[in-house]
């Protein structure tokens, strides 16, 4: 069976997005980019929410051929065209994107299916609010939270509403020079 895994940047105190939805608080660097690539390298399937979906393809498709990409982005965007691509998103329902698949309707079973398929890992970027509702359904396999070291008090929490305990084994721990820090958590 494949995993599904959930990459997220969070604050100390837990959320994902300032009370504006802003991301500049969010540290990142060629240390942290290399570190996670090793992972996402390894996926052949990237799941997203709409809204980072639509992020993710207003500059990953490109990134490469700017004139001063980084490795990173010369590495990540070479991924992002390879990789399977799935959204879900009830607005997008009748869309028909070349390369996409969009999930709208049984979400539970489409993911289920999709772990069950043949492949290696299935990583989810960002997108709290899938991540969100596939925990609760018992489908996010890993969590590798990349934890900023700033509290925000206010803005989009990275878990809300959960009705059910989900436990957790920290499997590695891993501090950055910029005071990030990540934890990787199995689900047990």
């Amino acid at each position: 069976m494949r995993k599904l895994i959930s990459f997220m940047h969070v604050s100390l105190d837990g959320f994902v997005a300032g009370p504006n939805g802003e991301l500049d608080w969010i540290k990142v660097d060629d240390e942290i980019f290399d570190y996670a690539g090793h992972r996402t390298n390894v996926a052949n399937t990237a799941l997203y929410g709409r809204s980072t979906y639509e992020i993710m393809e207003s500059y990953w498709p490109t990134a490469a051929d700017k004139p001063d990409a980084s490795k990173h982005d010369i590495e990540h965007s070479g991924w992002y065209k390879k990789v399977e691509k799935i959204v879900l998103s009830r607005s997008m329902r009748n869309k028909k994107l070349p390369g996409i698949k969009i999930i709208s309707e049984n979400i539970s079973k489409e993911i289920n299916q999709l772990k069950q398929a043949p492949g290696t890992e299935i990583i989810m970027f960002g997108s709290p609010s899938s991540t969100n509702f596939l925990t609760q359904e018992g489908l996010v396999d890993e969590f590798w939270l990349f934890v900023n070291p700033i509290l925000l008090g206010q803005g989009t929490p990275f878990f809300k509403n959960l009705t059910q305990m989900t436990k957790l084994k920290l499997i590695n721990s891993h501090a950055f020079s910029s005071g990030v820090v990540c934890l990787h958590y199995e689900k047990i």
